[in-house]
């Protein structure tokens, strides 16, 4: 793991985490399930809307979990993981991967990478499966930075959470042709 982040906490207010929670709850994200293999060949995935783009070059994406996470020590030694971009049509795969389970795959059509053998959802907008190339502390959270090695475009819309709800995308009225 790299180096944890220097925060200055000296002159910092306290900050009420629910508010805090909810201000962050504004900010509208994609919802996305990452998904791992162990070195035992145990599938692992968690719904996650802290993913990022981050660089074209080299490519590279990040992701955050909570390090109190089950699945955390799985992610800390995965060698890749796939980010799977949820399709709007999607809601029940979000939550689904969001509960405990003891297999969350069961059921679930998915696929795996040819190359990786890292598990990745079927009927997604769209998926990245990427070379796990750090993590960083942050908080209570990981910070993890992968890089691209493979990714596909399904052209499905995507699914949305703002404010607590998942989200349908519509086209903006000042976009709309006259």
């Amino acid at each position: 793991m790299n180096a944890p982040l220097e925060i200055e906490h000296a002159d910092t207010p306290a900050l009420d985490p629910a508010q805090l929670r909810a201000v962050f709850g504004q900010f509208a994200t994609g919802v996305t399930v990452v998904t791992t293999l162990t070195e035992h060949g145990r599938r692992v995935g968690l719904t996650a809307n802290s993913f990022s783009s981050l660089s074209l070059d080299p490519p590279l994406v990040l992701w955050s979990l909570r390090k109190a996470a089950p699945s955390c020590l799985d992610f800390q030694h995965a060698g890749r993981f796939a980010i799977n971009i949820l399709a709007h049509d999607q809601i029940a795969l979000s939550r689904h991967f969001a509960t405990p389970a003891e297999d969350k795959f069961d059921g679930v059509p998915c696929t795996h990478s040819t190359l990786t053998r890292v598990p990745c959802l079927e009927g997604t907008s769209a998926r990245l499966v990427c070379r796990n190339v750090g993590q960083y502390e942050g908080g209570d959270h990981l910070i993890f930075i992968g890089q691209i090695e493979h990714f596909d475009v399904f052209g499905k819309a995507p699914l949305v959470f703002h404010g607590g709800q998942y989200r349908a995308l519509i086209e903006h009225p000042a976009l709309s042709p006259a």
